[in-house]
């Protein structure tokens, strides 16, 4: 008999718990997808206004009136301006002096008010011309002079017609005639008591070379 009690307690129990479950999906589901009631639509004046200035001008200041209610942020709403305060006539006057305007810059900065004009200094010229007209362009460098012929005269002799140059290069001691050549390369050319000419063959130079005195 106790038994059956617990049971239909438990039962009771669990139909509860059920039919609180079905309330709270229920409004679950209402919330998240078929939301609250809307606002009911404001109604529509069937009666036509009146056709004039006034009526006009108190229509569009009623309109700003309300625009200025339902700004509730504290910001200034648009006015809203009658259509026929619009002129929509061209006028070409106004654009051609528009299009003729040329900005002349003086070098201020036009996004400061503030700004001084800018003094640009003149270039004072390029240093690559300035130098290169300082400096003179250097001059065709021919080739070198020849060496100097190291012989040194040191003697004459003249017996009949024939003529003898004594002759020293370095260490080593030549006896030459008109036309002949001395250490390979160097030509007696003409042979006097006091002097001698001589040829460097080699650079094609022909040099006087003096009696040494002793």
């Amino acid at each position: 008999m106790k038994s059956g009690l617990e049971n239909r307690r438990n039962v009771i129990v669990l139909v509860v718990l059920l039919v609180v479950l079905a309330v709270c999906v229920w409004y679950f589901v209402s919330k998240v997808f078929g939301g609250g009631p809307g606002p009911a639509p404001k109604p529509v004046s069937s009666a036509a206004p009146t056709a004039g200035p006034a009526t006009e001008r108190a229509e569009v200041e009623r309109t700003n009136a309300e625009a200025n209610a339902a700004n509730g942020n504290g910001h200034a709403a648009k006015k809203l301006v009658s259509l026929e305060s619009l002129d929509p006539t061209l006028h070409p006057e106004l654009m051609a002096g528009a299009e003729s305007l040329v900005y002349s810059g003086n070098g201020r900065n036009i996004f400061s008010m503030s700004s001084a004009p800018v003094d640009i200094p003149k270039p004072m010229g390029n240093g690559r011309n300035d130098e290169a007209k300082a400096t003179p362009p250097p001059q065709p460098v021919g080739p070198p002079p020849p060496p100097p012929i190291d012989l040194t005269f040191f003697g004459y002799e003249a017996g009949g017609s024939a003529k003898r140059a004594f002759i020293l290069h370095g260490d080593d001691v030549f006896i030459a005639k008109e036309g002949e050549v001395v250490d390979h390369h160097y030509k007696v050319v003409k042979i006097t008591p006091l002097s001698i000419q001589v040829t460097d063959l080699l650079y094609n130079n022909t040099q006087t070379l003096q009696l040494a005195q002793s």
